[in-house]
């Protein structure tokens, strides 16, 4: 059995707030994280040397978060043959539009599978590497159809709730 399923990397400590829902969504479906602050540009080494010590531990996915420039995800992608999701970060003059645009557009061959600005992007990130190791692991797949369902359930309590607050609406 593996150690970790996902290592979790964001190039700040700033980037935590953002990236923390991943990793208790990742929890709660089942997986086992690691999470890491590593930056592309300060500490390449150091991020060169999580990959690997992820992989040996059994990691299937890395999620990186980062913004402005945001070639964290693209620097794990080049390291790594796992898959590998990028959650561009909001900040810096374009507030997230710079990361969004710097993670998506990575060269044929390395692929970075890039989601929303923020915290719904992590949270969809996390969502996502649920359903790709339950593929594997019907404990996982299980855990995604019930957070899956937890969520249609809210809409319905939120109809609900607004229908008794302002009566039938098709009087």
């Amino acid at each position: 059995m593996s150690k970790i399923d996902v290592c979790v990397l964001m190039g700040s400590t700033s980037d935590w707030p953002l990236m923390k829902p991943a990793v208790e969504l990742l929890q709660k479906l089942g997986m086992r994280a690691r999470t890491h602050v590593t930056s592309a540009h300060r500490t390449p080494e150091r991020t060169e040397s999580i990959i690997a010590q992820a992989e040996a531990d059994g990691c299937r996915a890395f999620i990186c978060g980062a913004g402005m420039a945001a070639h964290l995800a693209g620097v794990v992608a080049a390291k790594t043959l796992k898959p590998v999701l990028g959650v561009p970060l909001p900040g810096g003059v374009l507030d997230g539009v710079d990361a969004l645009l710097s993670t998506v557009q990575m060269p044929g061959g390395i692929p970075v599978a890039t989601f929303a600005v923020g915290k719904a992007g992590a949270k969809n990130a996390a969502v996502f590497a649920g359903q790709m190791l339950g593929c594997d692991r019907a404990e996982v797949a299980a855990a995604v159809a019930a957070l899956r369902k937890e969520g249609a359930v809210n809409v319905e309590r939120g109809d609900a709730e607004i229908l008794a607050e302002i009566g039938d609406n098709e009087k």
